[in-house]
């Protein structure tokens, strides 16, 4: 109804009996005009955010005080106020903070119950003004008037108002109804689409659960719905019915009858008690996705996913039909809506993988709607109605198994047989009869059309091209289609056809494009048809030749032969086109469907060989004649053979009435092969004898020659299976003319008895993937034997029980390979189906019909939970365990680091080139010399395939450097870079590659210059990659390199795979609650200017900021002006800090606005050296949020286990902490970034309590962030001091700071000490007799070192007594060494021991630990811990590789002794994987005590009694020797008078140690004497006089400080400054020496 008292009309909706929703369009003096008259108030007060108060404050200021001028004062005389409150936008402010901020200033600015406020802006203004207003002086009357169409339809309607705390959004709140809600569809002209689309899906949730016919309006006009707010209203266009336009009035229909339907629900249940829930259809998974994906994906983006999700739980109670969830699906993507999680909207989030079936499901614990554990959902049974008028209870299983992403079927014989049942309408005909509809004149209703993806992408271009329009009819079974008789148009600038994998759709739009003709209303000059990689693969070549050599204008975007395609409006000529048709029938059907529209009659000559699928081309031309025009196929006139010119007229078709669509063929295979190898019976109607498909004959052809009983009508087949396990092989079958059906035989021959050869199917490699590769591969895993051929394979069958079970099937996103193997699934126990959702191509409701009409049981399968990973940052984008492949030029050193790196992570090592010739038994040079380059290609991609399917998981794969020359092998690269794990790029510099290669002769020779194959492979090795590793320049193997070198080579590589796996990412532990963590800023133009100060630079320091912006190559110095460093610089840089460091690396390319040196305009470069970042595997990227969105975006979807910083800085100091910019920076940043860095700059010292309170009060927000919050400047020193996550520091050695007010890490500590933020505390020694112990001199000159206030003591005592007792109880106890006689007597005293301490039975550190019980409360706990054994194993790992260690032939060591710390010795030894550790000791009986009772008779320990043997024994594999004997008891061995052999032996505790201890040559090794005095013992003498240079020598004391160093970090948190701290303990140790 229109309020006619005023120019403006209105249409009023009533809602608990008051007409007090006002909608309508310019709407801002009437909101004035009404609140005045009918609200009078002494004061009016506006809130909003900075966000709408640019757009529209000050209208409503101008408007408002305009009308309080004009007005007399009320009672008092003094006329009524107007004010205004700004606050900052986003869901921080919606909290108790941000209400009491809004409360003081209305009591600040005296307001009284008799207020009014407005509430403007979307849901976060209204929930928390709302809240405001119901409390304030016990309820105030407010008026919403909601900005965004979300908050228009939804949270502004009903009264529900609230606040989040860190426990959840929305748990404060109260029912208060607002006096007003004006709707003024005006402002959805400023609204971004993206926000029109989150609040369209609250409109479709309404119309879907209550009016159909609203429905049908939004599923049939989302363009027009679109247009109504792209285009601005001019001069209050639309405020009266009179200036407004049609667009207007159905944009404003549509929010009419959205919130019709809500304000009804609201005035029948407005606390929400039974019939309310139902507006929350989508809401139960949708809110558990939004909690895991908030702020960056919308809520109703989440909501339109979650009412999919419920839509699918409806269908699979046998409520829903599939037509309804079709339905749904297109309506929500007409709208710009994801559907799934595997949009890539959500999948290419990081935190998408968080979205695990257990994490949504606990998250739908807490629920309004729930009825105590049990959860509820709104159940729809078709569309416009639901199952209750409220939610329903719903089991847990159900919602895992619509969540899953996977399928396990159950095996067991079909309950509900005999099976009948119809299958979904036929793929191929539909989309044919789309293309046919739309073209033809006038309208025709198709019956029995598939509902899926396919379709959907169909009826989604031809909309777009504005070929036909389309609608719906009983409840959605029939589609209307009115043609447009052959006009199209070219879709709007901007706009793609995306088709996904629509393979169908490609061929026949390409055609359909071309018919398009220019138009002076076109925006666009072409018309772009694009798909998802797998898309972009696939060939269409031939046909976009044979339209290029008609006339068309087409050009390739990307891959020469695939799409995208752009295809220029210029019609199509028509006379004679030449095909080549032996790749797809599918090219000659599009021409064939369009060809009537061509300027000329048509005459199509297929050529180039066999014409592929023939019954596929006679079945468009029978559908052809159907719609009116007929295609002439000529004949030779001498024989009558049939041939392949057709000739097609000109017309335009003619719409049947009605059509009825076939069911699918192909999809028919699937239950019939079931009844097949389960022995039951099934029918499946509509096909038959007379069907137009060819996959009709599979029953007679194949299942009825394997042993089945097939009885078939016109429209019925049935088939009857043979008792389980009696199905036979079929010794040839063509099924050229059913290729689709081929998988389905595949997979049922797996268990047929003999071989069965497929043939006349090579076209499927060409499909949504190379099918019979895939087949063939997946079968393998079952134990099935296979033979590919050119044009088919053949099968090996096996009898059921011999097939392995626990098979994870890849389906390769193909919808026919899930649906295949879900049969032979049907027989295997325990089988996985991935990516389940791909039977959304043809028959959507796959998994329920198996269930619900075949009567076979379906589990979901959450495959994140099965193969999580163990990321830090919560995110991966790969499995952990996933493969590692290794690419680059031959000589840079792949098998090198490959096999470091598999030892490292304890994975398995394979080289391609002897996997090749492993496997085809012919070196690769002799393979290339006999059979030539192409072939060798060949076999090389062949390996390649089946490597990354064999061995996908815990493998390092090193290929061969020229497996990028052939298009095939870059693309099976980047298929597994991009989605299934990294391949890593090896280089190394140029000249060092010559270098090798030229004396390498065991590869084929080049036959062009290296450096030409380097220039052409560089490019392809950087596209195939996900990850760049560069190998330090020299030679690449240890022998060649010192042992410093060399250990920081194996150290790099072990972090460096490590962390890109997620095996163990590279992150500092310090940047968790209740720690500090610090980076050091790096501002050297080359990082190798710090490299002889790096251990000072580095001290207390947890990661080390590499400042790109500052980084000037030698040849940069010459540059005038701004300076962009090279990728290759950066990389080099990058790669000598890593050989000199383990810290984590923080990456940052800071630009000049925010403080740094790099051109501000430069974003493209500057995103180029962030991913190269990435690419090199840095642990920190520093990202500003100034940078553009798109490209921000990118850089989180691949960070893998890195973590971004998502940062910003203000120099300007225009920044308030209080103020609304922080929070809307902090927002943006916290969208984006794992940590968020806000920089201000301190004018005095208050700035920084401002800033304090800021970050205390985002700390409570709802899975907040960590912050590092700082301000600049001297007066910005504090926040600093107070910051705790990853503080950037300075050092005196440095340069210069690289921001003003940078203090050093040591600095830091002492003021946090004197603030009384780190106490100091008391650390010991206990033992006896400890008094020359270098304990304290360690631990005191790391303490000073790195400011720290503690002090390190000697506490000597007889016996663990009460001195110790106390000690370890004050308040100040840091810690403690426990030397011997002590290590067992002070178990007693602890309250927890770690395994290490446990298993060596002996405990050398206390460690106080403050732990949290499960009622809240904190306390400490002393746990006791071991580090012998660690500074045992470090001081061999520092000289051995895992290689070394680990060896292929076998490895060993020697413990000398059986006490104490002869078995953490052993437990250092049985840690690095030794493969057998001898031990020794003079009394064998305690050796023997020491192997059963300590180690449980672990059989790797061998007890020895004659050492001489034992040289023997090993055969000189004898590589690493612990003696942990006293010094004392070793003697030197005796003089050449009294000895046959000088040097020859000493005597350890009256035993011979023979030389022979020492033979080992075969690389390096290493002997350990835990004797703490004389540090040369006779021990080291023996292996220095009779040793190789092989054998490295370490003395007791290095042995203490490395687990001295292990204790410092324990206790601190902090690495020990391992150098200056040596240096001093050395000094001290030999003056007393």
């Amino acid at each position: 109804m229109a309020d006619t008292t005023t120019t403006t009309d209105v249409f009023k909706v009533s809602i608990l009996g008051k007409d007090s929703i006002h909608c309508g369009f310019h709407l801002i003096p009437y909101i004035a005009q009404t609140v005045f008259t009918t609200l009078p108030s002494s004061t009016y007060i506006l809130i909003t955010d900075t966000n709408i108060a640019k757009l529209h404050l000050a209208a409503f200021e101008e408007v408002f005080e305009a009308a309080l001028s004009s007005q007399n004062a009320n009672g008092s005389g003094q006329k009524a106020r107007f004010l205004t409150l700004v606050i900052p936008p986003g869901e921080t402010s919606k909290s108790r903070e941000g209400k009491a901020n809004i409360e003081d200033f209305l009591l600040q600015n005296r307001c009284t119950r008799d207020s009014v406020i407005l509430a403007l802006g979307g849901g976060v203004i209204g929930d928390l003004v709302g809240f405001v207003a119901a409390t304030f002086m016990r309820g105030v009357k407010f008026c919403q008037i909601p900005t965004t169409l979300l908050a228009m339809v939804d949270s502004s309607v009903g009264g529900k108002t609230a606040i989040d705390t860190p426990h959840g959004k929305n748990l404060i709140g109260a029912f208060w109804q607002p006096e007003y809600i004006f709707i003024d569809a005006a402002f959805l002209e400023t609204l971004p689409p993206r926000e029109f689309s989150n609040g369209m899906a609250e409109v479709v949730k309404t119309a879907a659960i209550w009016n159909e016919e609203e429905f049908i309006s939004l599923e049939s006009h989302s363009a027009e719905i679109f247009a109504a707010i792209q285009t601005p209203s001019k001069n209050h266009a639309g405020r009266s019915k009179a200036t407004r336009s049609q667009a207007q009035e159905l944009l404003l229909s549509v929010i009419v009858g959205s919130i019709s339907v809500k304000a009804h629900i609201v005035t029948i249940d407005e606390r929400e008690t039974g019939l309310r829930n139902l507006v929350n259809f989508g809401h139960s998974i949708g809110h558990a996705i939004e909690a895991v994906l908030t702020p960056t994906i919308l809520h109703g983006e989440c909501v339109s996913i979650g009412m999919i999700l419920e839509a699918e739980i409806s269908r699979q109670m046998g409520v829903l039909s599939q037509v309804g969830v079709g339905r749904l699906t297109r309506c929500l993507k007409g709208y710009n809506l994801p559907v799934s999680v595997s949009d890539p909207r959500i999948s290419n989030l990081p935190a998408a993988r968080s979205l695990t079936v257990d994490k949504l499901l606990d998250i739908m614990r807490i629920d309004k709607k729930n009825s105590g554990p049990a959860k509820k959902i709104v159940i729809l049974s078709r569309i416009g109605a639901t199952y209750e008028p409220k939610a329903t209870v719903v089991a847990d299983s159900i919602i895992a198994k619509a969540l899953a992403e996977a399928a396990r079927v159950i095996p067991g014989v079909p309950t509900k047989n005999p099976v009948v049942m119809s299958t979904p309408g036929s793929k191929s005909i539909s989309n044919r009869a789309l293309v046919l509809a739309a073209l033809g004149r006038g309208t025709c209703k198709l019956r029995n059309l598939l509902h899926s993806d396919d379709t959907q992408v169909m009826m989604a271009a031809l909309n777009e091209l504005k070929g036909a329009t389309f609608a719906w009819e009983d409840g959605g079974e029939t589609l209307v289609v009115t043609g447009g008789q052959g006009s199209l148009s070219v879709p709007p600038k901007g706009k793609e056809l995306y088709l996904g994998n629509a393979g169908t759709a490609a061929r026949f739009l390409t055609t359909v494009c071309a018919l398009v003709q220019k138009s002076s209303n076109d925006t666009a000059d072409v018309t772009i048809i694009t798909g998802n990689a797998r898309m972009k693969q696939r060939p269409i070549g031939p046909l976009v030749t044979a339209l290029k050599a008609n006339g068309s204008s087409i050009d390739f975007l990307e891959g020469e032969g695939c799409l995208p395609l752009a295809i220029a409006p210029n019609g199509l000529k028509g006379g004679q086109i030449q095909l080549a048709a032996s790749v797809s029938s599918q090219y000659v059907s599009s021409i064939l469907l369009c060809a009537p529209y061509a300027s000329e009659p048509i005459t199509l000559e297929l050529i180039g060989g066999q014409v592929i699928s023939q019954p596929y081309i006679d079945m468009t031309i029978a559908m052809m004649k159907r719609f009116g025009v007929e295609v002439t196929r000529r004949s030779d006139p001498a024989t009558g053979k049939l041939l392949d010119v057709y000739d097609i007229p000109k017309g335009v078709y003619t719409n049947p009435p009605i059509y009825n669509i076939e069911s699918d063929a192909s999809s028919a295979t699937y239950p019939l092969a079931i009844a097949a190898i389960t022995g039951t019976s099934c029918t499946i109607d509509n096909i038959g004898t007379a069907s137009l498909q060819g996959d009709a004959k599979f029953a007679k052809e194949v299942l009825e020659k394997m042993g089945c009983k097939v009885t078939q009508t016109e429209a019925e087949t049935t088939v009857q299976g043979p008792p389980i396990g009696q199905l036979k092989a079929i010794e040839e079958v063509d099924m050229e003319i059913m290729t689709d059906a081929f998988l389905t035989a595949t997979a049922i021959a797996a268990v047929a008895s003999g071989k069965t050869r497929i043939l006349g199917i090579a076209n499927q490699r060409v499909k949504e993937c190379n099918r019979i590769r895939a087949m063939i591969d997946q079968l393998a895993k079952f134990g099935v034997d296979t033979v590919e051929l050119d044009d088919g394979l053949e099968i090996i069958g096996k009898p059921i029980s011999e097939l392995k079970g626990g098979v994870s099937v890849h389906c390769y996103d193909d919808h026919r390979v899930a649906m295949a193997f879900s049969v032979l699934s049907t027989v295997i126990e325990n089988t996985i189906i991935e990516e389940k959702r791909c039977v959304e191509k043809t028959w959507p409701n796959w998994w329920d019909d198996l269930e619900n009409k075949i009567g076979i049981k379906v589990e979901g399968v959450d495959l994140a939970s099965l193969h999580a990973t163990g990321s830090a940052s919560g995110v991966q984008q790969h499995d952990s365990a996933a493969s590692v492949l290794l690419i680059g030029m031959r000589g840079t050193g792949k098998t090198f680091v490959g096999e470091l790196a598999a030892s490292s992570l304890g994975w398995t090592f394979v080289d391609a080139d002897q996997y090749f010739e492993t496997k085809l038994r012919i070196g690769v040079r002799e393979f290339v010399h006999q059979k030539g380059w192409v072939a060798f290609r060949e076999a090389e991609l062949q390996i390649l395939k089946e490597l990354v399917t064999e061995k996908s998981q815990s493998h390092i794969i090193s290929l061969g450097g020229g497996i990028v020359e052939t298009p095939e092998a870059r693309e099976v690269l980047k298929e597994y870079a991009a989605n299934e794990g990294p391949v890593v790029h090896v280089a190394r510099p140029i000249d060092e590659i010559v270098k090798y290669l030229n004396a390498e002769s065991a590869r084929p020779a080049y036959e062009e210059p290296i450096i030409d194959v380097f220039k052409r492979r560089e490019p392809w090795f950087t596209e195939c990659s996900s990850h760049d590793f560069v190998n330090p320049v020299g030679d690449l193997t240890s022998g060649s390199l010192s042992c410093a070198q060399a250990s920081a080579n194996r150290n790099e590589i072990a972090r460096f795979f490590k962390h890109l796996t997620g095996v163990k990412p590279n992150l500092t532990h310090n940047a968790g609650p209740g720690r500090r963590s610090y980076f050091l800023c790096l501002t050297y133009p080359d990082v190798q200017q710090a490299f002889p100060y790096i251990e000072e630079l580095t001290e207390g320091v947890d990661a080390l900021e590499l400042r790109v912006d500052l980084l000037k190559s030698k040849s940069d110095y010459e540059t005038i002006g701004e300076i962009i460093p090279s990728i290759s610089y950066v990389a080099e840089q990058v790669a000598c800090l890593r050989r000199v460091t383990g810290l984590p690396i923080v990456f940052t390319v800071r630009t000049k606005s925010q403080g740094g040196a790099f051109p501000d305009k430069a974003e493209k470069e500057a995103l180029a050296l962030l991913n190269a970042g990435l690419r090199l595997g840095v642990e920190y990227l520093d990202v500003e949020i100034s940078l553009p969105e798109k490209g921000v975006r990118e850089l989180v979807a691949k960070k893998g286990t890195s973590q971004i910083i998502a940062s910003w800085h203000d120099w300007s100091g225009g920044m308030k902490w209080n103020g609304p910019d922080v929070k809307e920076k902090y927002d943006i940043a916290s969208r984006v970034g794992d940590i968020v860095k806000i920089v201000g700059k301190a004018e005095t010292l208050q700035d920084n309590f401002a800033l304090y309170d800021f970050a205390a009060t985002v700390g409570k927000l709802p899975g907040a962030k960590p912050l590092i919050a700082i301000n600049m400047g001297g007066e910005g020193q504090m926040s600093r001091i107070l910051n705790t996550t990853l503080t950037p520091v300075s050092h005196p050695l440095l340069p210069n700071k690289a921001a003003p007010g940078q203090l050093s890490f040591k600095q830091i500590q002492q003021a946090l000490h004197l603030l009384g933020l780190l106490p100091a505390k008391n650390f010991y020694l206990f033992g006896t007799p400890i008094g020359h112990s270098m304990s304290p001199t360690l631990h005191n000159a790391a303490f000073e070192l790195l400011g720290l206030p503690h002090k390190y003591s000697l506490l000597e005592t007889k016996d663990v007594g009460e001195e110790i007792k106390v000690a370890i109880s004050e308040p100040e106890f840091g810690g403690a060494s426990v030397t011997i006689p002590f290590k067992l007597d002070v178990i007693p005293l602890l309250d927890k021991l770690t395994d290490a301490a446990e298993k060596i039975g002996a405990v050398n550190t206390i460690i106080p630990k403050t732990v949290t019980n499960e009622d809240g409360r904190s306390g400490k706990i002393l746990v006791g811990d071991n580090t012998d054994w660690l500074g045992i194993r470090a001081s061999i790992t520092q000289r051995l590789s895992a290689s070394d260690i680990q060896r292929r032939q076998g490895s060993a060591g020697l413990v000398i002794g059986a006490g104490g710390t002869a078995r953490a010795a052993i437990y250092a030894l049985k840690s690095l994987g030794v493969g057998t550790i001898y031990v020794y000791n003079r009394t064998k009986r305690k050796a023997g005590e020491l192997v059963e009772q300590v180690f449980g008779g672990d059989k790797t320990l061998k007890i020895v009694d004659d050492l001489e043997g034992l040289a023997r024994e090993t055969e000189g594999t004898l590589n690493i020797i612990v003696s942990t004997v006293p010094a004392s008891t070793t003697t030197a061995a005796p003089s050449s008078a009294q000895s046959p052999s000088k040097g020859s032996t000493a005597v350890a505790a009256g035993v011979t140690l023979p030389k022979s201890l020492f033979d080992y040559r075969d690389g390096p090794a290493v002997v350990v004497d835990m004797a703490y005095k004389p540090e040369e013992t006779p021990l080291l003498r023996l292996a220095k006089d009779n040793g190789s240079s092989n054998w490295a020598r370490v003395p007791g004391v290095e042995v203490l400080l490395e687990q001295g160093y292990v204790q410092f970090e324990l206790w601190t948190g902090k690495k020990c400054p391992k150098e200056q701290v040596g240096t001093t303990v050395l000094a001290r140790y030999r003056a007393q020496a």
